[in-house]
């Protein structure tokens, strides 16, 4: 029980946050440039100095040097979530436009702007190397496979821009873990003035993504919600399939416990925000993907809190 009322806590300081920028943005004090805005912060600016203090501050050389061989566990469930996503469009015949998109949101979590901030509400720290493990896989198989099949959505073919791919996946906070592990692995301190600087700058990371997450839900509006079959599906595919299967892979392994709790629960994340972008410029259906983004991200206030305690239970 205590572990369910501590994940209940930990997912209502998310949801105030969120309930604060769905507030405001009803109020109308967003416009679409003020979403593109908080978003380019978040990524580009706040989280970014988040991993460099971060990861300088509670981890040694040796624990980072453990991590990255563990990325072939994420690699290996989204292998295995995309062979499945293709099946079940076809045995439950997925209405033939949102095809792509269905498979794209099947595998692919929201990993920062949701995974992110409950990972710290209810991990704490030390939680956040692992987040970006999972990040990197997450990361590189959306902007490439799952950007591939959103655009076979909308424009009947589809190609790949290798160069703006790299620039996806080679993201500001992935170069942020990336230098934070640099330094960390060299020994470098930063001046006690730029340390402070970041770390102020990192404060950002959690409160503006989940201000963008309220004003995500208000412009997709609650009331187009509908659960038929293209949505149930990803329900099933986002806090089911995907954890269960993550699960079962790491349970047996030898890895740290919180790096398998943190695993699980990022397997479980909603669909990624970014979905609904990609396809409206790819002529996609973007109503979808955002409706997707609404119920996935809803769902996951009621989800986490009960994942949680199976996790405790078994891991």
């Amino acid at each position: 029980m205590g572990v369910f009322l501590s994940s209940v806590s930990g997912v209502f300081v998310i949801l105030v946050m969120v309930a604060i920028g769905y507030i405001l943005n009803e109020r109308g004090w967003f416009d679409e440039n003020s979403t593109r805005m908080i978003s380019k912060l978040v990524t580009q600016v706040a989280l970014p100095a988040y991993m460099v203090t971060t990861i300088m501050k509670d981890f040694t050389a040796e624990q980072l040097k453990t991590l990255l061989p563990d990325l072939r566990y994420p690699v290996i469930s989204m292998l295995i979530l995309f062979a499945a996503s293709t099946v079940i469009s076809r045995a439950v015949r997925i209405k033939s436009s949102h095809v792509g998109l269905f498979e794209s949101m099947f595998f692919n979590s929201n990993t920062v702007f949701v995974g992110l901030p409950i990972n710290l509400a209810l991990f704490g720290d030390r939680s956040l190397p692992y987040v970006l493990v999972y990040y990197m896989a997450n990361t590189t198989f959306f902007w490439t496979l799952g950007v591939w099949l959103i655009q076979r959505d909308g424009m009947g073919k589809a190609k790949i821009n290798l160069l703006a791919t790299l620039k996806k996946i080679f993201s500001p906070p992935l170069m942020g873990f990336i230098i934070g592990i640099i330094l960390v692995v060299l020994h470098i301190k930063l001046p006690s003035f730029l340390q402070s600087d970041l770390t102020y700058v990192g404060g950002l990371t959690i409160p503006m993504s989940m201000l963008f997450i309220g004003i995500a839900v208000s412009n997709a509006g609650i009331s187009r919600m509908r659960f038929n079959r293209d949505s149930i599906w990803i329900l099933i595919g986002r806090f089911l399939c995907a954890p269960a299967l993550m699960a079962l892979l790491v349970i047996p392994s030898h890895m740290e416990i919180l790096m398998k709790q943190v695993f699980i629960l990022q397997a479980a994340m909603p669909v990624m925000t970014n979905a609904p972008v990609v396809s409206k410029l790819y002529d996609a259906d973007a109503d979808y993907a955002a409706i997707m983004v609404t119920e996935t991200t809803l769902m996951s206030i009621i989800v986490v809190p009960i994942l949680m305690v199976v996790i405790k239970s078994l891991v």
